[in-house]
């Protein structure tokens, strides 16, 4: 990239974000033009194609492929330890900073040597100001009030904000006491008076240790707000899950046990015990009882109604066996439930086919059970035609009812058709635009925004009416191509617009996939060719259950199976892991699993689509893989196990 003799060193500790890396670095070597810099990216043993992505598009950086997950703080030091450049920048790979952010870091530092360690002003991709971009020591106090609210209630007090120093002004600059670990500019003479990261700290709570020991080194910390990078919080690791809790706690009582008098360290971990146990617990409730109100609600409608039902019956002089009835009704209202569920009644969008579908399926399997009933309990198949009436019925009725009272999650068919803008040139208009109408089902219009004043005829204006845009044309997303739009344009658009109902998306040059995020909740946003028919959560249940069904079948039919296979351990092994869930029947082909990133994650399978095929060059298999994911049905599995049965054993 350059010749001149870097001041500062990047180092990026990457773990399975290729599409957010790739975005990272491209924004870092923009920056680099005004400021040279050392890049180091840490791999720790990704399988989603990122140190190949690296080796190809950013030949110039310095890459450490580990062969197994070292952790956060073990493989931030490894670049550390081998650079030897006087400021060392710790930056997550799911950042995009801005083209004068390296400069200006580096002219801060240099005039003020009591600075050993600087963080800036962060954004998530809504451009929603981070409050972790400033931090006080978690010291038992600030734990205690962050960890059970009161900071949140009072979060300008300097007695209860302190967790995220919310009495200081985001947009001063001022000493704090903990950097953030996804960006942290250290000086290097700090560091060898302090050391390094702390490698006791396997992730979390890395960036609190040795913010403490550079200000306990004479050195001060600083907030500085003059450069803005956008944080798409999250995306390596999942921080809404009951893991994330006990592991950051866990991270905190190491940190107490290591800083904090005995005393204050006993009462810190109690403290944070607590807290482990209160906020997993609630987590886990909280999720239970979100997953489980409907359904149960749902229950106990269809039985209400069903027993409305025979109750009518028998005003009509119709007896149905009293010893059976109550036990027969549960069963169907199983069956029913049970078939809406795994045709994906309980995941978004709502749509009516999906009720439909999943009514016609539990009727039928409810029919061929009947047939195999004795005579005593087959009471009435017309019963049984006007209970799915009904289930249908009521799915479709409450559904409406709850599209009208609440929306989102419950929008019939999804979201709407919506309206997007592209920033950039004509030529990146068009390429997006294509993209677009590859992934998104639901689009009403798409209009393009000019980069400057002299606009042509296809663009509704410039860049410099972008929030005139947006409100004349009910603009729901807007996507900045980075080809043609600064980082510094970007950020400052996410934050001026103060719509936070439009979303914001950035198409990288040359690349087949947008990145984005929606909300501080959110980890990340890809856009890329619609290929996940095989992750819809009602397509992984109907996976697994025919997983476990055909490996049941199988193993009970392998006393005749087995002597068709040269290697019957294997074979049966095979039907172990499928029917326990360690194995799915089929999935993609080993060259696929090495070299697509596309991809969606599936199980390791037993059988390829191209199992039954031979000839076929790796492009081909590639190829047909892709078309396994995108059109993914059962149907397919079986096809496939009919053709290829006789390779199980492999």
């Amino acid at each position: 990239m350059t010749h001149s003799t870097p001041k500062i060193a990047v180092i990026i500790v990457n773990y399975n974000v290729v599409f957010f890396l790739e975005q990272c670095l491209n924004s870092v070597a923009e920056a680099m033009k005004q400021e040279p810099a050392e890049v180091w990216m840490v791999d720790n043993n990704s399988v989603d194609g990122s140190v190949e992505m690296v080796r190809e598009k950013f030949p110039w950086v310095h890459v450490i492929a580990n062969k197994d997950n070292k952790g956060f703080s073990k493989a931030n030091n490894q670049a550390m330890e081998q650079s030897s450049c006087k400021y060392q920048l710790l930056l997550n790979p799911d950042t995009v900073i801005e083209e004068d952010t390296l400069f200006k870091v580096v002219k801060y530092m240099d005039e003020h040597p009591d600075v050993g360690g600087l963080g800036v002003r962060m954004v998530d991709g809504k451009g929603v100001f981070l409050p972790e971009s400033k931090r006080g020591l978690p010291t038992p106090a600030v734990a205690f009030y962050k960890i059970f609210g009161i900071s949140r209630i009072f979060p300008k007090s300097k007695i209860f904000g302190r967790y995220h120093l919310g009495y200081l002004s985001e947009f001063e600059t001022n000493e704090i006491e903990i950097l953030s670990g996804a960006f942290m500019l250290m000086r290097k003479e700090a560091l060898d008076k302090v050391g390094l990261l702390d490698e006791a700290f396997f992730m979390y709570g890395e960036d609190i240790d040795l913010s403490y020991r550079i200000i306990k080194g004479g050195y001060k910390n600083v907030y500085f707000p003059e450069t803005r990078i956008i944080h798409y919080k999250g995306e390596s690791t999942k921080k809404s899950s009951v893991n994330y809790v006990f592991v950051f706690y866990r991270a905190m009582v190491i940190f107490a046990r290591k800083h904090f008098s005995q005393k204050n360290a006993r009462l810190f971990s109690f403290l944070i015990n607590s807290a482990i146990y209160f906020r997993a617990g609630l987590a886990i409730a909280m999720r239970f009882i979100r997953k489980i109100t409907l359904p149960v609600f749902d229950t106990i409608y269809i039985l209400l109604g069903l027993f409305a039902l025979t109750n009518y019956w028998h005003q009509a002089q119709i007896d149905f066996p009293e010893e059976v009835t109550s036990i027969l009704i549960l069963g169907y209202t199983c069956i029913w439930m049970t078939s809406m569920a795994l045709q994906g009644a309980y995941d978004p969008p709502v749509t009516f086919k999906k009720f439909v579908s999943g009514g016609a399926i539990g009727t039928a399997l409810i029919l061929i059970l009947y047939a195999l009933f004795p005579k005593e309990w087959q009471f009435s198949r017309l019963f049984i035609l006007l209970g799915a009436g009904w289930i249908v019925a009521y799915f479709i009725l409450s559904r409406c009812i709850l599209h009208v009272a609440i929306g989102k999650r419950f929008t019939i068919n999804g979201r709407k058709h919506a309206n997007f803008a592209i920033v950039g040139s004509q030529e990146e208009f068009e390429r997006v635009s294509l993209l677009l109408h590859q992934t998104q089902p639901k689009i009403a219009k798409i209009v393009s925004v000019s980069l400057d004043e002299d606009h042509g005829a296809n663009s509704l204006g410039s860049m410099s009416q972008l929030e005139q845009i947006v409100r004349v044309h009910s603009i729901d997303e807007i996507i900045f191509c980075a080809k043609d739009t600064s980082a510094r344009d970007i950020i400052h658009w996410m934050i001026a617009i103060p719509d936070l109902t439009v979303d914001y998306k950035i198409a990288q040059p040359d690349s087949q996939y947008l990145i984005g995020s929606n909300s501080i909740e959110t980890a990340g946003d890809l856009y890329i060719l619609e290929i996940n028919a095989i992750s819809q959560p009602a397509k992984q249940r109907q996976k697994r259950l025919f997983d476990f069904i055909a490996g049941l079948v199988l193993l009970l039919c392998s006393p005749f199976l087995i002597w068709f296979y040269k290697n019957k351990l294997r074979f049966l092994g095979n039907l172990i892991k499928l029917i326990s869930g360690r194995k799915t029947l089929v999935s993609y082909s080993r060259e696929s699993n090495l070299s697509n990133k596309q991809l969606p994650k599936i199980k390791k399978g037993i059988l390829a689509p191209t199992d039954h095929l031979s000839g076929l060059d790796e492009s081909l298999k590639s190829k047909l893989d892709l078309l396994y994911a995108r059109e993914y049905s059962v149907f397919g599995d079986i096809r496939i196990l009919w053709k290829a049965w006789k390779k199980l054993d492999q």
